[in-house]
């Protein structure tokens, strides 16, 4: 099988142990193992928790706690109907080995996580791309949509909140995309990995997976509950599906760690503090964002409604891959060019670490911008 080089996660490689200021980064800042268990309480009584656990694979699903306290973040939900992953992109690499086979059809939005159109395209899938425009406030196009459906359409893969332009479907929008899937019998697989960090009310917008008997979300511990360091995340869809998926997940997982998961259920069973903190930065931060964006004239963008990543548009006579390159190399502030995500003439901006790092960081893409228009 052969398969595309993942852009982003080259590129991160490159340069994300050796820049000073990591714009790139696209969780909020991860917590510490100390700052988890002060918030949650375990302080004094971690020991005796992990202590005893002998280290055997555990529950293979996930254990049953932990599979409790995720179906807690949807409203239709049990722990039938959730598979715990190494991560969501472990879950949404299930999700198409699961589901895909050679010559269905694939609707994925672009831009979007690369799994979603690199996978199926790997497997031999007739992938069509959904693409997102400035000028609908980066939401998909629900007539071109309707357009690219055919009686082969197997899945259609959507990312919301949207990574990298932090644009947001609400639900109305969301069964408005259903309703097209179901009139093909198709599966909508939502990456919804930035759940829970939108700008206004609690943070959380509707779920596919609550929304269509065929929806299927995605999520893990990485971005708006800062443990990415757990690698550990979660497909939620009916428990037939379940069933499939664990199927293939047995060749290449059989089960996440028991330490991970002990710590994803402490955090998810706790989560008040957790999300007030990520709150404060997203919202916090994209404030910053937002007033140096307003005062930079080569550099525009559409406001994210929510997740931690913004697309720049920038005006200069350079590639997005040049831009990166000589911003890290000569001013130590990361970004991620666009061209990895087949978004040429962009860059993507990670906003929620240090409210100081990211001052420091466009600070320095200040002077570069200058530098480099004046040149």
């Amino acid at each position: 099988m052969k398969i595309r080089d993942f852009g982003v996660e080259r590129w991160m490689d490159l340069y994300e142990t050796k820049c000073a200021y990591n714009l790139a980064e696209t969780c909020v800042e991860s917590l510490t193992i100390r700052q988890l268990l002060e918030m949650t309480g375990k302080t004094d009584s971690i020991l005796e928790e992990i202590l005893p656990l002998k280290m055997t694979y555990g529950e293979i699903n996930g254990s049953t706690r932990l599979r409790n306290a995720v179906a807690k973040l949807y409203e239709k939900q049990t722990r039938d109907n959730i598979l715990i992953t190494h991560g969501a992109i472990g879950a949404n690499a299930l999700v198409h080995e699961t589901l895909v086979e050679p010559g269905d059809r694939v609707i994925s939005v672009l831009p979007t996580y690369q799994q979603h159109y690199s996978i199926p395209e790997s497997y031999g899938a007739d992938v069509k791309i959904l693409r997102l425009r400035e000028e609908n406030q980066f939401l998909p196009d629900l007539d071109e949509l309707k357009r690219l459906v055919n009686n082969k359409t197997k899945l259609i893969a959507i990312n919301n909140p949207n990574n990298p332009t932090g644009a947001l479907m609400d639900k109305a929008f969301l069964q408005q995309i259903c309703a097209i899937a179901d009139k093909c019998g198709a599966y909508v697989l939502s990456d919804e990995v930035y759940r829970g960090s939108n700008q206004e009310g609690d943070g959380f917008s509707a779920a596919v997976a609550d929304l269509y008997e065929r929806g299927i979300s995605t999520a893990s511990m990485s971005k708006p509950f800062s443990l990415a360091g757990l690698r550990l995340g979660w497909m939620v869809c009916t428990p037939e599906l379940v069933t499939a998926a664990a199927c293939h997940r047995d060749y290449n997982t059989i089960s996440v760690g028991m330490l991970d998961d002990h710590f994803a259920s402490i955090a998810l069973e706790n989560l008040t503090p957790i999300l007030e903190r990520s709150h404060r930065i997203v919202r916090g931060n994209l404030s910053i964002l937002d007033a140096w964006v307003s005062k930079e004239p080569l550099i525009s963008y559409v406001k994210p409604k929510s997740g931690t990543t913004a697309l720049l548009k920038y005006d200069l006579d350079m590639s997005s891959w040049d831009f990166c390159v000589k911003l890290v190399e000569s001013k130590g502030v990361m970004l991620t060019p666009g061209s990895v995500m087949d978004m040429e003439g962009y860059l993507r901006i990670g906003y929620a670490n240090n409210p100081d790092v990211l001052k420091a960081g466009l600070a320095k893409m200040s002077e570069f911008l200058r530098e480099n228009a004046a040149a």
